[in-house]
């Protein structure tokens, strides 16, 4: 098993730390230059060696991560963190900050939207009181 894990693929290994939530979408963002290594865009097939440094592009925030260890199947999140270290800029981990607390809740805003059932009857109220 330890060579398995000398020539671990980069799309295995994004895979594996949890920064995907599958494979294949490891290697798409691979194949559409979302992971660079030195600013150079990777192939899926390409061997991660420990002290490597990758700028990764995910759907939810970008990443620059520095490999600690090699890891060739999916564990836990509070185990697969011990693999990297996280170096993203501090200026991404506010813009995700102000993102998330600026998401829309799923809450209808106060006043805002289709009437309630009451403000109904007083807009009917009033709108036949000008017809009579």
């Amino acid at each position: 098993m330890s060579e398995a894990k000398e020539k671990l693929r980069v799309d295995k290994y994004l895979w594996s730390i949890r920064l995907f939530k599958t494979r294949s979408q490891a290697a798409d963002a691979c194949d559409k230059g979302r992971v660079k290594l030195g600013g150079n865009a990777i192939k899926a097939s390409k061997t991660v060696n420990v002290g490597d440094e990758y700028d990764v592009k995910t759907e939810a925030r970008k990443w620059v991560i520095k490999v600690t260890g090699l890891l060739d199947h999916r564990v836990q999140y509070s185990e697969a963190i011990n693999f990297y270290l996280d170096l993203t800029p501090v200026e991404e981990l506010e813009r995700i900050k102000a993102v998330a607390s600026s998401f829309h809740t799923g809450k209808r805003l106060s006043k805002i939207g289709r009437p309630t059932k009451k403000e109904r009857r007083d807009l009917d109220e009033f709108t036949s009181g000008e017809e009579e």
